[in-house]
């Protein structure tokens, strides 16, 4: 996997060397929305050109932080305008009743601050929380706002860890591989339940939906 994903990580690279802080701005823009360009790539390069003093460490991970609220609006935007009519049109076809839509606009009407905001700080998940936030229609002044609060730490966080590991900057990427996996397991467990549930027999009043 990891030779397959290196011409990407050398592009990724390549950019921003060239590109500088609009390039760390667009490339965080484009892993949240829901393009899976690894920020645990983007920040810490940056961070190795803050320790090589091309950049400074604050501009660097507020660009990549505007670029998380730049990326995560259009994922937001596409949720809202686009996904949810999905759902509600077409979602019995994937296994997604009236209920679970239901379900959801409760949970992100109860929690969606704290989900948006630890979701911003965790692998994998951080990338997608905008899509659900949207077709639940979270209020986009909150979403916006917690999604850019939890994404500063990380930006800085990983911009930090570049720019102290230096020439080893490249070392976090197997740090963080097992968290990937272990996350990426978790989602896979949540998805087995999803069908185990959903692939029961449906109440009448579902039917009736």
């Amino acid at each position: 996997m990891e030779h397959l994903l290196q011409p990407l990580f050398e592009w990724v690279m390549r950019t921003i060397e060239s590109g500088g802080y609009t390039a760390i701005l667009l490339l965080m823009a484009l892993e949240s929305a829901c393009i899976p360009i690894p920020s645990e790539v983007i920040m810490p390069f940056a961070g190795y050109l803050v320790f090589k003093g091309s950049m400074g460490l604050h501009g660097a991970a507020l660009a990549g932080a505007f670029g998380c609220a730049l990326g995560s609006t259009v994922a937001y935007v596409a949720g809202y305008y686009g996904g949810r009519p999905f759902v509600e049109r077409y979602g019995r076809y994937i296994l997604l009743r009236h209920k679970d839509l239901d379900a959801a606009d409760r949970f992100f009407a109860k929690h969606g601050e704290a989900t948006v905001f630890f979701s911003r700080l965790l692998p994998v998940i951080r990338t997608f929380i905008s899509l659900p936030a949207g077709i639940s229609r979270m209020p986009f002044g909150r979403f916006l706002l917690y999604s850019f609060i939890g994404s500063v730490p990380w930006c800085y966080l990983f911009t930090w860890i570049g720019m102290k590991l230096g020439e080893n900057w490249q070392t976090i990427r197997g740090w963080f591989h097992g968290a990937d996996l272990v996350i990426g397991g978790v989602l896979l467990a949540g998805f087995a339940w999803f069908l185990w549930h959903h692939l029961k027999p449906e109440p009448t009043a579902d039917r009736a939906e």
